[in-house]
């Protein structure tokens, strides 16, 4: 290793051993499974919005964005962020607000549970839910632990499955330990870390390159690289139609966060309703400022490797365009190996903020949903937390066996993970707090309908191409409403007390 290289692994060894540190910590104020799923709903209106927002950006900010304009130009990507941007702020707005009333007021604490309290319990909905969490989650969270042990390997020459199950280790420690407080916590600095990646990257970049005037000339002098109704094509050096069908395909990402384990629960684990208004402005400022500067650091990017400052990224080698960058800046001085260094660690915490999160979703999936409501488990206090913290090491084990392939791609999970999730939940939490006609076989048919048709159009219908390559999200999503809607008015309306409850939860001022 260069001296620069070992400066910046000093500068990530800080970074974790903080990490750890907050676990422990926060371990000490878990005294029940509400306390370790939900962080005994205290977290404050900061801790909230930015620990939301960075388990929900993983590392697609600042490796996935990035990469997507480095190869591609705007209309992917800002398609893309458009939708995201728009969903986020949707969101907040909409669900927070009416989740965190509804699961209070049932004393919900996961998401299983809130469904099932919502229509008057449930053994089904509780089952169907939870075990679509763990079959969505448990890959997701495969191609976390997947990232980690790529960007080590990359910048160390450490064997993947080594790199991987170190960073693996690492955040099971602190999430078994500290549960969903150090999780936030650790989100909450984590996102920090983000921001300060993306400052130092685009500011250094854009000087690198030559000016904001040089970066702006190379990307007017692509073909259709500037353009929201064309992508560029490198192979090719020409422009490519970006037609309407795969813009709405594009903008449907947004739909995935109604349906969002990892990020719902933020909403339900705020201290105060009130802090929430406060909380989204934070998450939405952040969300699309952030992710503005990403799609410009890959815009930067190809600036610096047209001329010589970085190599030319081809494929899925433009995603480690930030790595590049870091690297060339770590070569100035001590100063700029500290900031590489931080730069990576931002890195790092995109992925661990969300893999943190998913364990957590995950395993309350398993030991709260499953063994006790389900199968009928009793278990005191200090068995569920025993239970809790196991369960998150053997879904962590499950996700490094499935993420041994690194060859694997990681962004091919996360959509799908995304898109299953959206489709799953998505739909049913809008109904669930709108409508209060939702009965709970409207409920079931609705999930059940949603994550089938998922694995349909992705491997049955999108392969056919043309007018059927949509992204699997919107189809699902709109399949799954139906299903709702019509299994909910051909079935008899709730029963009163949870008409009662609904109405009782909508008149709070």
């Amino acid at each position: 290793m260069t001296n620069s290289t070992i400066g910046m692994l000093i500068v990530i060894i800080c970074y974790l051993i903080l990490m750890l540190v907050i676990g422990f910590m926060c371990s000490g104020k878990n005294k029940s499974a509400g306390d370790f799923y939900l962080g005994g709903r205290r977290l404050g209106p900061i801790v909230t919005a930015m620990s939301a927002e960075a388990s929900d950006m993983s590392s697609y900010l600042l490796m996935g964005l990035p990469g997507l304009a480095y190869i591609s130009g705007l209309a992917d990507v800002g398609w893309t962020a458009i939708g995201l941007g728009v969903g986020t702020y949707l969101n907040w707005l909409i669900v927070s607000k009416r989740l965190r009333r509804y699961s209070a007021k049932t004393h919900a604490i996961t998401i299983p549970d809130f469904f099932a309290n919502r229509f008057g319990g449930s053994n089904a909905i509780v089952a169907i839910a939870a075990i679509f969490i763990i079959v969505f989650f448990v890959p997701y969270t495969a191609s976390g632990f997947a990232a980690c042990g790529k960007l080590f390997s990359t910048l160390f020459g450490i064997s993947y499955m080594q790199a991987m199950i170190v960073s693996a280790v690492i955040i099971v420690a602190y999430t078994a330990l500290g549960g969903f407080l150090a999780a936030s916590i650790t989100d909450l600095i984590q996102s920090i870390a983000m921001t300060i990646a993306l400052i130092i990257v685009i500011l250094f970049g854009v000087h690198v390159a030559g000016g904001m005037n040089a970066v702006i000339e190379n990307a007017k002098s692509l073909p259709g690289y500037f353009s929201w109704t064309q992508t560029y094509d490198a192979a090719t050096h020409s422009a490519a139609p970006y037609g309407p069908i795969t813009v709405i395909s594009t903008l449907a990402w947004g739909l995935g966060y109604f349906g969002m384990p990892h990020v719902l629960l933020r909403f339900m684990a705020v201290n105060d309703e009130k802090n929430l208004k406060t909380s989204r402005r934070i998450a939405s400022v952040w969300v699309f400022i952030s992710m503005f500067i990403a799609i410009f650091i890959g815009i930067a990017g190809l600036a610096m490797s047209k001329n010589g400052a970085i190599p030319t990224l081809t494929g899925n080698d433009s995603e480690t365009v930030i790595i590049k960058i870091a690297q060339l800046l770590s070569e100035h001085g001590v100063l700029a190996v500290i900031a590489a260094g931080i730069i990576i660690s931002g890195i790092l915490a995109c992925t661990m903020s969300t893999a943190d999160s998913q364990l957590l979703a995950a395993s309350s999936s398993v030991s709260e949903n499953l063994v006790k409501n389900v199968f009928g488990v009793k278990l005191n206090e200090k068995q569920t937390m025993i239970i809790a913290r196991v369960t998150v090491i053997v879904i962590a084990v499950s996700g490094i066996f499935l993420a041994q392939d690194p060859d694997s791609s990681v962004f091919m999970i996360v959509s799908f993970a995304w898109a299953g999730f959206g489709a799953v939940f998505g739909p049913l939490m809008l109904c669930a707090l709108f409508w209060k006609r939702t009965t709970k076989q409207g409920a079931i048919a609705g999930m059940l309908a949603g994550g089938i048709m998922i694995f349909i159009w992705k491997f049955a219908v999108r392969p056919m191409g043309g007018i059927w390559d949509i992204y699997e999200l919107l189809p699902a999503f709109i399949v799954a409403l139906v299903f709702i809607v019509v299994v909910s008015l051909l079935t008899p309306a709730p029963e009163k007390e949870v008409i009662d409850t609904f109405e009782e939860v909508n008149s709070m001022k």
